[in-house]
């Protein structure tokens, strides 16, 4: 065979394998014509918390001894007996209060905080009635709220039986050893963290609002005694304001 005929042959033979080499490579084309969509594809229903994984998320067991409660009287979270706050968003604050009660043992799915016995729940379980509470997540609206319950002034001293805090993990209050609930700007709330130490006597003044789940406040002025008040700066007012104008 001569230097052309091999020339020749090499030639085919490289073509022959690049376009193998290509009809392997090449994605696959889609059939002509259109293509029916799937009648349905499995997913999280809306609200609902199946978009978490709960069994990897930690556990924690305990009683219940209070709930703690915002400003407006809603239920944002419980107390456990051994003193570990449970943290959920207040729109859930009905379906708490009717499938938990005090004293009732619970087992909680969620994040724990790092320094503060604090977490923030995914799901509570009631151990005796299996009734669960789940927090829908991110893509779930709780619609608008509710008219703000009318408060009254109210004035308390106490001893400070635990610093309260929002769900991440920030200062905004504390519970007295009656079960009184405190509620302070978080700015304010650590400023004065110190004074809402456990073992600390304070006292306080501010719009409360009695519930049949607990008492709160929220604070106007705080001090070690009612001789000795002052006022907090609220959220939007300018310094040396203490409450919000009519």
């Amino acid at each position: 065979m001569n230097r052309l005929s091999r020339y020749l042959l090499l030639a085919a033979t490289s073509c022959a394998a690049a376009n193998l080499a290509s009809a392997q490579l090449a994605p696959p084309q889609p059939p002509a014509g259109p293509i029916a969509a799937p009648s349905s594809l499995p997913g999280p229903a809306p609200g609902s918390a199946s978009v978490y994984d709960l069994q990897q998320l930690p556990v924690i067991k305990g009683s219940v001894s209070h709930y703690t409660l915002t400003p407006r009287g809603d239920v944002d979270g419980l107390i456990l007996g051994d003193g570990t706050e449970v943290h959920v968003p207040p729109h859930l604050s009905t379906q708490l209060v009717y499938a938990v009660k005090l004293g009732d043992t619970i087992t909680v799915r969620g994040l724990k905080a790092l320094n503060v016995p604090l977490v923030a729940a995914i799901a509570i379980t009631n151990d005796a009635t299996n009734q669960r509470v789940v927090d829908g997540g991110a893509g779930f609206s709780p619609g608008p709220k509710g008219p703000r319950e009318a408060g009254q002034p109210i004035s308390v001293q106490g001893r400070v039986q635990m610093t309260l805090h929002g769900p991440r993990g920030e200062v905004d209050g504390a519970m007295l050893e009656d079960g009184t609930i405190l509620r302070l700007p978080p700015p304010e709330a650590e400023r004065r963290s110190s004074m809402l130490s456990p073992g600390q006597t304070i006292a306080a003044q501010g719009d409360g609002l009695v519930t049949p789940m607990g008492r709160v406040i929220e604070i106007q002025a705080i001090g070690p005694s009612q001789a000795q008040l002052n006022w907090v700066q609220q959220l939007g007012l300018p310094p040396g304001e203490c409450c919000p104008r009519p």
